[in-house]
């Protein structure tokens, strides 16, 4: 496919996991591609890294200026950068929940304000926002990460009504517990590794982990031009676990 031949694709966090995973799927499509993260070195071309902070408005500007000056252009935001957060709502002191607030959610925030002026321009102008599970499914022990997921889904449906006149698109995909670097870390830090892998893969109906190149597929279909009149959309990626109700094995 060549759907993204001549566009612009931006992708936050997109050095490792989904985010790689998404920006070579854009590439493979015939977009330029550049991967904004904190450590940008080692993302493979043809993709280009841009070193990014998505908590310092001034370097998401130098960011996104640099793609302008390199590109051209911008027609695709990819808002994927995001942190994790375990525990209750009593768990993480306020410093944490500002921080992880900071980047889920108003990093999207500052990379998409500082886009807007360019997408505008675009004859294919989308953005895709990476939420989540959390964002719609009770789960334990995910309080705070939750709530910044929570906060995604309302900020995709606001940004798609504010936009959608100006011809930009805005969706985002929820993804189930995917097997990325963040989740492998996870299962690093449980007593039992093993054991924990095998939980988080029986409660997803398909009993197994979602993959990021699944995840990087959902995110591009919506960022095509040939979803034009999708927007304003939360796409599913979970093996079924938020509309899936399966009796038990017997």
């Amino acid at each position: 496919m060549n759907d993204f031949a001549d566009l612009v694709a931006i992708v936050t966090g997109g050095a490792s996991g989904i985010g790689l995973a998404t920006a070579r799927l854009l590439a493979q499509r015939g977009a330029r591609v550049a991967c904004f993260d904190l450590d940008p070195v080692k993302v493979p071309e043809p993709l280009v890294g841009v070193p990014a902070d998505v908590t310092d408005d001034d370097a998401v500007q130098r960011g996104v200026d640099e793609v302008v000056r390199e590109f051209g252009r911008i027609d695709v935001l990819v808002n994927n950068a995001g942190i994790g957060a375990i525990g209750t709502v009593a768990d993480n002191p306020s410093e944490e929940w500002t921080r992880v607030l900071d980047v889920n959610v108003v990093g999207m925030a500052r990379v998409s304000r500082a886009a807007l002026p360019h997408l505008r321009r675009s004859p294919a102008a989308a953005i895709v926002n990476t939420c989540s599970i959390a964002a719609t499914a009770g789960l334990p022990q995910r309080a705070l990460y939750s709530a910044t997921k929570g906060a995604v889904l309302s900020l995709t449906l606001a940004m798609a009504a504010d936009h959608v006149r100006e011809g930009i698109r805005v969706n985002c995909v929820n993804p189930g517990t995917a097997d990325t670097p963040w989740v492998a870390r996870l299962l690093d830090q449980a007593a039992d590794p093993e054991a924990e892998r095998r939980a988080l893969e029986a409660r997803q109906p398909m009993g197994r982990l979602v993959t990021d190149d699944e995840v990087a597929y959902a995110i591009a279909h919506l960022a095509s031009p040939l979803s034009a009149s999708t927007t304003g959309t939360a796409l599913a990626v979970d093996g079924g676990m938020q509309g899936l109700r399966l009796r038990p094995r017997s």
